[in-house]
Formats: structure tokens, C-alpha cells, sequence
């Protein structure tokens, strides 16, 4: 999400200015390809000695704008899963009408999709499950005439040592609390902690062990992620943070000691 890199690059920019020093190293990262799986992005990263031999504690990834007063931290995500589905049937003349078409099978698998599709949005419309704790689905794009390859790829919901793929929001995890507690200081408020709707590159660093959290600081904003005229006024609420905080920015009051 480039707004997000825009707030950290300012926030970074104002702490240098103040003469603000870390007492560990505060690393920004910018890689391709996260919206097509991150494979040759931030996976060849968290997989290399380069990322092992920074000693990474925390990691802060995007989170999504809150069209209300609640800041949304994600400590978690779903987990995605394409695929393929290949429809044949018998071939004919275009003027004939004939059971059996290859349009007409897939036609069954398109409804099924859509009537479990629409169970699951029914949940998240009348307010009994977030987006983050249901099953989404979308038909990507249709394609005739020419044989393709029937695929599907899921990803893992563990980490090396077997542990599901969320970070803890209790005080087991002292960087949660740290974050928590800046936002307070700020006068901002925290909705409930959510698993996100979607797959970000947090999760290479949760399949490395570590722990990641989601978040934008985007309150009363719209969600217009990939939409046409996407606000974004993040650098001015990091910086109301960062000024509304006893320590000069809200990553220094996160990071804290560990810095």
C-alpha cells in the first residue's frame, strides 16, 4: 500500500529531523509483487540470511483505512487459494442446441460458488462475522475456446514450528501493548483486533516465527483500496501521534526500549 510507505517515510523524516536516535536499527522495506503472491517480493527476502541477519522483533505491515473512529490492527489473515476450473462438454455446430455444453457445465459450478458466496456475505451484512472470519469468493476472469490448465494453490497456515499463522494480542506480546498504548496516548481508539480480509506479505514474516501486525492509521477514512481517488491523510495521524505521545513519534513509543 504505497499511502502506508508514504506515513512511514514522513514519520522517519520528522524523527531524523528532531535528532531522534534508536537505540536498534529500524528497517523499512519496499518489494514487489505482493498483490500477485509476493513470491519473487518480500518471500525471497524473509528467506534470505540478508533479512535473518537483521534480528528482526516486530514487523508492521498495512492494515485498512476505518471508515469510523476505531484504528483496525490485524493479527492476522486469510489465507488465499486459486484456482482453476476446467468445463468441458460435447462440441457442436454454434446454431445447435444440445445438452451437455462445456458453458452449460461450468454454468453448475458458477452457481453453486455463487449460492455459498452469498451465505457468507449474508453473515458479514447482517453483522455476524467480519470480513476477516468468512470465506470469500470472486470469479476472476472467463476465458473459452482454448484448453488451459487446471490448477490450485493454497498456502500454508502454519509457521516452521507448526503454530497457526496469527500474532498474539495479549500481554504475552509486549509490542502489542506497546502499540496499543501509543494510540491511546494519542487520544485515537482501537476496534476489535481482526484477522484481515485479505493476504498481505505479513505472512512470510509470521511463517518465519515472527510476530506481524496490520495496521493503517487511517480512522474515518473511507476503504478505497484500488478504487479511483483514494484518500489518504495517514501522515498527518502519524504525525498527530507522534506529537500527542510523551516519546517524539508513535513507531519510537511502539518500539520503545527495544530500539
Amino acid at each position: 500500500m504505497k499511502c502506508v510507505g508514504m506515513q512511514y517515510m514522513e514519520a522517519v523524516r520528522r524523527l531524523k529531523a528532531s535528532g531522534f536516535q534508536p537505540k536498534r536499527s529500524l528497517y523499512l522495506s519496499f518489494v514487489p509483487d505482493e498483490e500477485i503472491g509476493g513470491h519473487d517480493g518480500l518471500e525471497k527476502l524473509a528467506q534470505s540470511d540478508v533479512f535473518k541477519n537483521m534480528n528482526v522483533d516486530i514487523v508492521l505491515d498495512e492494515g485498512l483505512a476505518s471508515p469510523n473512529e476505531n484504528y483496525r490492527l490485524f493479527y492476522g489473515e486469510r489465507m488465499p487459494w486459486w484456482l482453476v476450473i476446467k468445463a468441458t462438454g460435447a462440441p457442436g455446430h454454434g446454431a445447435k442446441l444440445y445438452d451437455n455444453s462445456a458453458i452449460e457445465n461450468l454454468f453448475k459450478s458458477i452457481e453453486s460458488i455463487r449460492r455459498f458466496r452469498a451465505s457468507q456475505f449474508d453473515l458479514v451484512k447482517a453483522g455476524l462475522k467480519g470480513e476477516g472470519e468468512v470465506i470469500s469468493v470472486n470469479m476472476a476472469f472467463l476465458k473459452a475456446g482454448t484448453p488451459s490448465p487446471t490448477f490450485k494453490q493454497k498456502g500454508s497456515t502454519q509457521d516452521y514450528r507448526g503454530r497457526p499463522l496469527i500474532t498474539a494480542t495479549d500481554r504475552s506480546n509486549p509490542w502489542w501493548a506497546l502499540l496499543v498504548e501509543a494510540i491511546k496516548k494519542a487520544n485515537g481508539k482501537i476496534g476489535k483486533p481482526e484477522i484481515f480480509p485479505a493476504a498481505t506479505d505479513s505472512l512470510y514474516f509470521r511463517q518465519q516465527g515472527l510476530r506481524a501486525i496490520g495496521f493503517s492509521p487511517m480512522a474515518n477514512t473511507p476503504v478505497l483500496l484500488h478504487d479511483h481517488n483514494e484518500l489518504q491523510d495517514g501522515v498527518w495521524k502519524y504525525l498527530s501521534l507522534r506529537n500527542n505521545c510523551r516519546k517524539p513519534s508513535l513507531m519510537a513509543s511502539l518500539l520503545g526500549p527495544w530500539l
